[in-house]
């Protein structure tokens, strides 16, 4: 059996001490040791994005971090988009511009637009659509998803504009009105 080693890293927030091997990746780990399974395993080699996450706020490829690289470090996978009072605005637009199908590669691109949107909140298309070419979906084109990027921008510039924060908004209603 493989020695197992502790890790301690910033979760959502939280501080989160783990166990790991040196040879178990972040993604693993996620999935199999902290039950947090929203980041998805595509490709396993960093071509799909579907298991993207934010580390000290950069955008990567969970499947390509070693678990015990995160140690003393920051992570914001997609269980940690959302907001206490309710969905972001990202996580909203996509409901409203219906811009999932199956919803595999969904959390990879709500991950990656927010990684965009943190660094850049006034992207042009050309910029989400560059942005989010590290992400594959089989599903649709991708006109729904930067839609959806392009209406939270506005959304986020506008609440931002109009109070000095970021908004938060319950999707409940929505959430119910889409039969989920």
């Amino acid at each position: 059996m493989a020695k197992k080693i502790p890790v301690q890293a910033v979760i959502n927030g939280e501080e989160v001490t783990f166990l790991c091997e040196a040879r178990q990746s972040l993604l693993e780990v996620l999935r199999e040791t902290l039950g947090l399974t929203g980041s998805k395993e595509g490709c396993n080699n960093g071509n799909c994005g579907a298991c993207n996450v934010i580390l000290d706020g950069v955008l990567v490829n969970s499947c390509l971090v070693l678990a015990v690289e995160v140690d003393g470090r920051t992570l914001t996978p997609i269980e940690g988009i959302a907001y206490p009072e309710g969905l972001h605005p990202i996580q909203q637009k996509f409901l409203e511009q219906a811009a999932l199908q199956c919803g595999f590669c969904t959390p990879g691109f709500i991950v990656s637009a927010k990684a965009l949107l943190d660094q850049n909140p006034e992207p042009t298309e050309q910029e989400i659509r560059r942005w989010l070419a590290g992400n594959l979906c089989r599903c649709t084109g991708y006109d729904k998803i930067v839609r959806a990027v392009q209406g939270a921008a506005e959304e986020m510039r506008e609440h931002l504009a109009q109070t000095g924060e970021i908004p938060a908004r319950s999707g409940a209603d929505r959430v119910e009105e889409v039969g989920v």
